[in-house]
């Protein structure tokens, strides 16, 4: 049966396809160390209790009828407050739009800024930037990075991509990798990206600015860095996407907001009132009376957030272990949000059956079946297949399962001839 174009030429996600397989290996009674979702295992991880709580009290007192097209004016009021205490940004309550999680807000930001055709860039790796190009027919520029430099690209990398470019997209710290930029780094993009709308006529469309910064409450160390703090004037080029989901362990409460440029706002929000993407009434009543009290939010971040480096830890401590063995392996230490980036230099190996390792996906379901870990390749985040990379997330998994697994992963990549 025919159907439209773009959804007959879309591409599943392969994360949901091996999601998929360790859920049918699991149903089947084995043990899977599953490190491929990024999200969080909530009987490890629950969302905070007092959230919990206003979230009862809200359905209980009949908050369930639409919302505002822009969220409710308390929860932009206090995700304003927190804006300005937290990075010193000055963004008013009218200036935020708020949606169910951050997805809504990402496929905002590409139909309202790109037209067919548009050149859109970003690099490889990242989440899901090419299901959106895609979705909006963009013309994608795909800007490969290295290891050398913790998978984000640099100014150099970016600098032949930019003119006539209408998007850029960023994010840090980064998912799958879980590094972030230095305040050098983004400051040498955000100086690229002023020079770039400098010399734009005023009957040209903008280069803007994507920041996804998602992920910032959850650094181990090292400084968040977001270019409106950087330079000021990149305030008109530059739409933030940011929310609860993973700071307060609450991917599945869906409150995420975006915030910039008014008038890039107002036709977001007019956009999503025909895609009904409102995050429910009662968690924006909650999230909102939640973040009235900064102590009890700043408590349960830095909490979450030491559970969530002491396992990257273990993780990271175990990869380097493996390749203080001789194993081919390697991994790059976390900076922040809950994933880590390993090397597996297994490709093209010979598995004890004779077969094959023929490419990422091969050795993903290998050790699937042969270690019980499930792990995510650098080619759902657009990387070739023949690339060893791979993102581990920690939120699905305690601390000592990490450390039980890593035995059977040794044994499984010692097979491998």
């Amino acid at each position: 049966m025919k159907v439209s174009k773009l959804a007959a030429n879309l591409i599943g996600s392969e994360i949901v396809k091996i999601g998929n397989e360790v859920n049918d290996l699991k149903v089947k009674g084995a043990e899977i160390a599953n490190l491929t979702i990024g999200d969080l295992n909530s009987n490890i991880y629950p969302i905070p209790a007092k959230l919990k709580e206003e979230i009862q009290k809200a359905y209980q007192n009949n908050l369930t009828n639409y919302p505002p097209a822009n969220g409710l004016l308390s929860l932009r009021k206090s995700v304003s407050h927190d804006l300005k205490t937290r990075w010193n940004l000055d963004y008013s309550p009218n200036d935020i739009l708020i949606t169910a999680g951050s997805r809504p807000l990402i496929y905002a930001v590409y139909k309202t800024i790109v037209d067919e055709g548009d050149k859109v860039v970003y690099p490889t790796p990242s989440w899901n930037n090419n299901h959106y190009a895609y979705l909006t027919s963009a013309n994608a520029v795909e800007v490969k990075t290295t290891p050398e430099n913790n998978f984000l690209p640099t100014a150099d990398d970016l600098r032949p991509h930019l003119d006539g470019a209408v998007l850029l997209a960023l994010c840090s710290p980064l998912n799958p990798t879980g590094t972030m930029f230095t305040r050098e780094q983004l400051s040498e993009i955000c100086e690229l990206v002023l020079a770039e709308n400098k010399k734009r006529g005023e009957d040209e469309k903008p280069l803007y600015l994507m920041y996804d910064q998602i992920y910032s409450n959850l650094t181990f160390g090292a400084e968040h860095v977001d270019p409106v703090s950087l330079f000021p004037e990149m305030k008109e080029y530059t739409v933030y996407i940011d929310g609860i989901s993973k700071c307060l362990a609450a991917t599945g409460v869906r409150v995420g907001w975006g915030f910039g440029p008014a008038h890039i706002l107002d036709k977001m929000k007019a956009l999503l009132t025909h895609v009904g993407a409102w995050a429910p009434k009662p968690e924006q009543e909650a999230t909102a009376k939640y973040y009235e009290n900064p102590e009890d939010l700043n408590a349960f971040v830095e909490d979450f957030k030491d559970k969530l480096e002491a396992s990257l830890k273990v993780l990271h401590g175990g990869i380097q272990d493996l390749k203080g063995k001789g194993l081919s392996v390697d991994s790059i230490e976390p900076m922040g949000a809950l994933y880590l980036t390993i090397k597996l230099d297994y490709i093209g190996k010979t598995k004890p059956d004779g077969t094959t390792i023929e490419n990422s996906s091969d050795l993903v379901f290998y050790l699937i079946n042969e270690a019980g870990v499930a792990l995510v390749p650098f080619s759902a985040f657009g990387e070739e297949k023949s690339e060893p990379w791979f993102r581990a997330s920690v939120g699905g998994l305690a601390t000592e399962e990490i450390s039980v697994m890593m035995p059977k992963l040794e044994n499984a990549l010692n097979a491998l001839k």
